[in-house]
């Protein structure tokens, strides 16, 4: 039998296949919900958990849950691991270039990936990453600093960005990745080495700690001779 949370996750997620709830917009809130449904907020909050597992919704603190549809049909929820150990698992040598890292006022695209307000202070790191002496992984990532005060003192050329955020004391539990295809830019095209316009993979990552704060988002971009199964365990890593 269908548990009540499972039924009302079936009921909203079939009003926002169908239009009645659109990319970007606001879903109503838990207390509205609860009583929409007939039943408590805990069993609202567990659907609506669920939806957001899933991809298909964003709960931000200053604006509630809001609707965001795969554009690929496909999101990967792994356990964290490192990218150098998964890359080593299939034999390939990881070297890290970073190109950018410093303090900046969010953008409005990062502050609303992020759930805090535009202007508010991130890291924005950019990185590019070698498999084997060849350009394959673009990586513009940004972090509030709010929550990560120390994390200027890491050397990411030859450190992960999750061990560096786990020391400054929030780790990241979860990550949720989006996957699409798209042509090079002639900013990224160069870097990677590839034709202007020559296809490419791009993931939009947005990863969380265990309490479900989010801490990191990140634009990355793929390419090369790798098997997509190859890429997938790959793109949660920093």
């Amino acid at each position: 039998m269908a548990t009540l949370y499972s039924k009302i996750r079936e009921d909203l997620l079939g009003k926002i296949k169908d239009g009645t709830y659109k990319e970007g917009d606001l879903l109503p809130t838990e207390a509205q919900l609860a009583e929409l449904y007939g039943v408590s907020r805990p069993t609202v909050r567990q659907a609506l958990q669920t939806l957001s597992d899933e991809g298909f919704v964003e709960r931000r603190r200053r604006r509630g849950t809001v609707v965001h549809i795969p554009t690929s049909g496909q999101y990967y929820h792994h356990e964290l691991r490192s990218f150098v150990d998964e890359m080593r698992d299939i034999g390939k040598t990881v070297t890290t270039n970073v190109i950018v890292f410093h303090r900046c006022p969010a953008s409005k695209e990062a502050a609303e990936a992020l759930d805090i307000a535009p202007g508010e202070e991130v890291y924005k790191l950019v990185r590019l990453r070698y498999l084997d002496g060849e350009p394959r992984f673009f990586l513009e990532t940004y972090i509030p600093c709010a929550l990560y005060p120390g994390l200027d003192a890491y050397d990411f050329n030859n450190t992960s960005l999750y061990y560096a955020m786990s020391q400054c004391g929030s780790p990241v539990f979860s990550a949720r990745s989006q996957m699409q295809a798209v042509l090079a830019n002639g900013a990224v095209a160069p870097l990677l080495d590839v034709e202007e316009g020559a296809p490419i993979l791009r993931y939009r990552q947005v990863s969380r700690t265990e309490a479900n704060q989010i801490v990191e988002f990140t634009w990355s971009y793929y390419t090369g001779t790798l098997m997509l199964e190859e890429l997938i365990p790959s793109h949660l890593v920093k």
